[in-house]
C-alpha cells in the first residue's frame, strides 16, 4: 500500500462514483445532483455551483480515499472487497446522516424539516435516505459507494 496507489485510487473511484450518480439522474433513476448540491454551498451561480462541485465532489473524494488507506493501514490489510464494505458503509452514512442530516445544517440554500416558507428558494432537503429526489437514490448511491470502495481496496491492495 503507498499514498500514490491511493490517490489514483481514489481518483479513479470518484470518477466513477460520479459518473455512476450522472448516468442515473440521466436515465431518471434519481433527481440528485450531488456536485450541484455541494457547489450551491458556496455560490448561487447555478453554472458556477457545479463547477465547483465537481471539484469538491472530488477533493472529497480524495479525502475519503485517505480515510479508508488509514483504516488499511491500521488493520494490515487491504482488498477490493474489503473495499466495498467500506464503501457500502460509506454509502449508508451518506444517505442517513451526511447528505440528509448534516449537509442541510451547514447548506445556506437548503431547506429542513423544520423550514416553513421562507422569503428566498431554497434547495429541497434530501429527506429520509435521500427520498426526496426519488425511490431509486438510495440503491444508486450505495452501489456507487460500493464501487468506489472496491477500487480504492483493489488500487490499495495492488500498491504494495
Amino acid at each position: 500500500m503507498n499514498p500514490a496507489g491511493i490517490a489514483a485510487g481514489g481518483f479513479i473511484g470518484t470518477l466513477i462514483l460520479t459518473t455512476a450518480l450522472r448516468a442515473a439522474s440521466a436515465l431518471s433513476l434519481t433527481r440528485m445532483d450531488l456536485p450541484f448540491l455541494l457547489g450551491t454551498v458556496v455560490t448561487v451561480d447555478r453554472t458556477r455551483a457545479k463547477a465547483l462541485g465537481y471539484l469538491m465532489h472530488f477533493a472529497n473524494g480524495q479525502i475519503f480515499a485517505f480515510v479508508y488507506y488509514a483504516v488499511f493501514l491500521a488493520i494490515h490489510h487491504a482488498g477490493w472487497w474489503l473495499g466495498a464494505l467500506f464503501g457500502l458503509v460509506h454509502g449508508l452514512f451518506a444517505v442517513t446522516a451526511l447528505v440528509n442530516t448534516l449537509l442541510p445544517l451547514v447548506h445556506p440554500r437548503m431547506g429542513s424539516p423544520m423550514t416553513s416558507a421562507p422569503d428566498v428558494a431554497l434547495l429541497e432537503p434530501p429527506g429520509f435516505l435521500m427520498l426526496n429526489y426519488g425511490p431509486s437514490t438510495p440503491a444508486v448511491t450505495i452501489l456507487a459507494h460500493i464501487a468506489y470502495g472496491a477500487l480504492i481496496g483493489g488500487f490499495a491492495s495492488l500498491s504494495g
